[in-house]
């Protein structure tokens, strides 16, 4: 089950004796389980309800014991077990597979008045655990695709700060801060205080207000690379490095726009209006003139390519060139920038 529809059933439900919250967006992890915890210890306090452990190392025996303990001025015990899935060298399984028949054994006879929560990066559905599960039980932790994401970041500034953010404004604050949930909170967070008694948060706001990100500046090389500047964007790929930043989260945030764009020329290719194929890619009234220039820069044969290139630059930062990491990365924005011949 996906995290936002489970967030929405969650009151209603029925309590599950095992939660498998799985995937990597932590913001919606930490909403799922205090989600849960509320669902289930009501008006209780926590403190007292819940246990927290880690996965390395763990032995099970302590997990079952918790979960057997008598709740104390609560109506459960939660057991949360974070990084379940993690394998800590010399051992060579995590906690989930070092003990699954003890979990499933568990599942067949839980405790009546213990809760456990598994926290996982990954969850193979083609286990036995995994099979019992009720799919209201195996909550998917992933940010959602753009499109849903702009519609998260208005409900969130809606619900959350009372505020109103258009679609327009969602996607350029999406731009800037990059589609990590955790963030865009923040951000709408501080934007909401910034504005005040404001009923509604701006393009004009976010502009003004929100700090030029890492991905702020890859958006910026981006630009460059519509306008067929390589030493533009050389320069600035140059800052970005100079600053520290990673040359692979680098690339993460210029494929947020390149695979896009490879979307929209394939579209394309196969007969689709540019408009309409941007409107599939995802690609905001905001963004569009900007786009429309990088894609008649970028021209079809490199928009056939952008995939290829980026996972041969992945590749190649992950020790699979001999090339220094600031040579890969300046490679692939000049093949990008530079002028159609």
């Amino acid at each position: 089950m996906e995290a936002l529809p489970f967030l929405t059933a969650i009151a209603k439900a029925k309590r599950q004796p095992i939660y498998v919250l799985m995937g990597d967006e932590d913001f919606l992890v930490r909403r799922c389980r205090e989600a849960i915890i509320a669902h289930i210890v009501g008006e209780a306090d926590p403190t007292f309800a819940v246990a927290n452990y880690t996965g390395d190392k763990l032995n099970f025996s302590v997990i079952r014991n918790e979960l057997e303990t008598v709740p104390f001025l609560a109506t459960a015990r939660i057991v949360i077990v974070e990084r379940a899935d993690h394998v800590t060298p010399p051992s060579t399984k995590s906690f989930v597979s070092e003990n699954r028949p003890a979990l499933e054994k568990y599942f067949a006879a839980p405790s009546k008045t213990g809760v456990l929560i598994l926290e996982v990066k990954s969850f193979s559905e083609t286990t036995l655990l995994a099979k019992a599960l009720p799919d209201s039980a195996k909550v998917v932790c992933k940010a959602p695709k753009e499109h849903l994401l702009v519609n998260w970041c208005i409900g969130w500034a809606k619900t959350t700060h009372a505020k109103k953010l258009s679609p327009d404004a969602a996607g350029q604050l999406m731009q800037l801060v990059g589609p990590s949930m955790g963030l865009l909170s923040q951000e709408l967070a501080k934007l909401s205080t910034s504005i005040g008694a404001l009923t509604e948060i701006t393009s004009a706001d976010i502009e003004r207000l929100i700090p030029r990100s890492r991905s702020a500046n890859v958006f910026n090389i981006m630009n460059a690379v519509g306008d067929g500047q390589p030493a533009a964007a050389l320069g600035l790929l140059t800052e970005l490095l100079d600053d520290g930043e990673a040359p692979l989260a680098i690339v993460g945030a210029l494929a947020f726009t390149l695979r896009k764009l490879a979307t929209i020329g394939r579209l394309v290719s196969q007969g689709e209006p540019l408009g309409i194929a941007m409107d599939k890619a995802g690609i905001t009234n905001w963004n569009r003139q900007v786009t429309e220039r990088q894609v008649k820069h970028l021209g079809r044969r490199r928009l056939e390519q952008i995939s290829d290139w980026l996972v041969e630059v992945n590749l190649g930062l992950k020790g699979g060139s001999p090339l220094p990491e600031r040579l890969q990365m300046e490679m692939l924005v000049v093949k990008l920038a530079r002028p159609r011949t």
